[in-house]
């Protein structure tokens, strides 16, 4: 804790002194989170302050929320919670060389994770050279995660409890784009340290990608030797829409030890596809993404660890007010409407034929003010129905959340 203030202190005390000095040396630079380029052009694209020819840039954004959710009648009553407190650090090294990291501080600092500091050199806007702990690009939501940026205070399930969100690694790779008129195509392929055994050997009792992030070596070494190859494409038409496909596959048990042969390799594979556009007529935004994730389990595992998983979100977001309000010109009032579903044991069970339960499906209609385009009020109301293994009645969940993110 004593360094997480040390840390929190420094940066206050950067950003009174940036105040103090002549407004005409600070240039804050704005983008319309609303506006992004490509999903991946999400890591570069956000406000910074920079003083002057300085090379440093900071930034970064915050999450605080209420909520008052109940599952079968029972609830923890009234809480409050401050989710996320992030920092950015940018700089230009030189010509065509640029850093940037990431951290963040989650839950009041109860966790503390680097989800990006790599070194990028530019060497053709086709093939360009990273380096450091890189965003593994599997969907959109691990690249594009900033809260600012979402009428939503719950990340998608698909993205947290099937897909580990946020997902990082120490590796390097390459990414680039290219235009043709008013079409933009763009790759990003990396090897890095990837999955362990948490994957199956978890406290949840069920297969889980997400629980991979337990392990916290995954920055200095791998777990197994093995690197992860994570594949990105995406394509865009201006003002249509942007279709993106991924890969990242793996192994991910131990193996061999001292050379002694304990298993054999058991690979995860996942696939995922997302697309966003903006209906031009009403300006209704759409985001979806579904993924399907295919793992190697050991045949000394019961069936409740899955083999086969997939799920996704769709989220639409339609405008009905922009002008004035509170004195804040740029404001817009957003109704928007998440649906959910994940599968985390897709198949049958062998002995009866019946389907294996463990899915969850959940809506979240929610009404949000963004007062510039950097901030957001957002009031969800969450409706969540989960069933268990064996299929029985599903649990029902359901509650409001009122919250604030913004950049900073």
């Amino acid at each position: 804790m004593k360094k997480v203030f040390i840390m929190i202190l420094m940066f206050t005390g950067i950003r009174t002194a940036l105040a103090q000095i002549d407004s005409t040396l600070l240039r804050r630079s704005f983008r319309d989170s609303s506006g992004l380029k490509l999903n991946m052009d999400a890591t570069y694209d956000r406000p910074f302050l920079s003083l002057g020819k300085l090379p440093v840039s900071l930034g970064g954004y915050a999450e605080a929320n209420y909520q008052h959710l109940g599952t079968d009648g029972v609830s923890e009553g009234h809480q409050f919670q401050m989710r996320r407190f992030t920092l950015f650090v940018a700089s230009t090294v030189y010509d065509r060389i640029k850093f940037l990291s990431e951290v963040e501080f989650e839950d009041g600092a109860k966790e503390i994770n680097i989800e990006f500091a790599a070194l990028d050199l530019e060497l053709h806007p086709l093939v360009n050279l990273r380096g450091g702990i890189v965003l593994n690009p599997i969907g959109s939501f691990n690249q594009n995660h900033d809260g600012p940026k979402w009428e939503f205070i719950d990340r998608p399930v698909s993205a947290t409890e099937m897909l580990p969100a946020t997902w990082s690694n120490a590796g390097f790779g390459l990414y680039g784009k290219a235009y043709r008129r008013d079409w933009i195509f763009a790759y990003e392929a990396y090897l890095t340290n990837g999955f362990n055994d948490f994957i199956i050997n978890n406290p949840s009792g069920r297969t889980s990608l997400a629980a991979a992030k337990l392990n916290p070596d995954r920055f200095e070494e791998s777990y197994n030797g093995m690197p992860l190859f994570t594949l990105k494409t995406a394509v865009k038409k201006q003002r249509l829409a942007e279709i993106g496909v991924s890969y990242m596959g793996g192994i991910y048990n131990k193996f061999q030890d001292d050379g002694l042969t304990l298993d054999k390799k058991r690979r995860v594979d996942v696939f995922a596809l997302d697309m966003n556009t903006i209906l031009a007529k009403w300006g209704t935004a759409l985001n979806a993404e579904w993924a399907w994730v295919q793992i190697d389990v050991a045949p000394t595992y019961t069936q409740q660890y899955g083999r086969r998983q997939q799920g996704g979100f769709l989220d639409i977001v339609q405008p009905v007010f922009r002008g004035t309000i509170a004195g804040l010109p740029r404001s817009v009032i957003n109704l928007a409407l998440r649906a959910e579903y994940v599968d985390w044991n897709v198949g049958r069970f062998r002995e009866t034929g019946d389907p294996i339960g463990d899915h969850l499906w959940a809506l979240t209609p929610g009404i949000s003010w963004r007062p510039g385009p950097q901030t957001v009020f957002r009031l969800n109301y969450k409706i969540v129905r989960q069933t268990d293994l064996l299929g029985n009645s599903p649990s029902r969940t359901g509650g409001f959340q009122l919250g604030i993110s913004s950049y900073f």
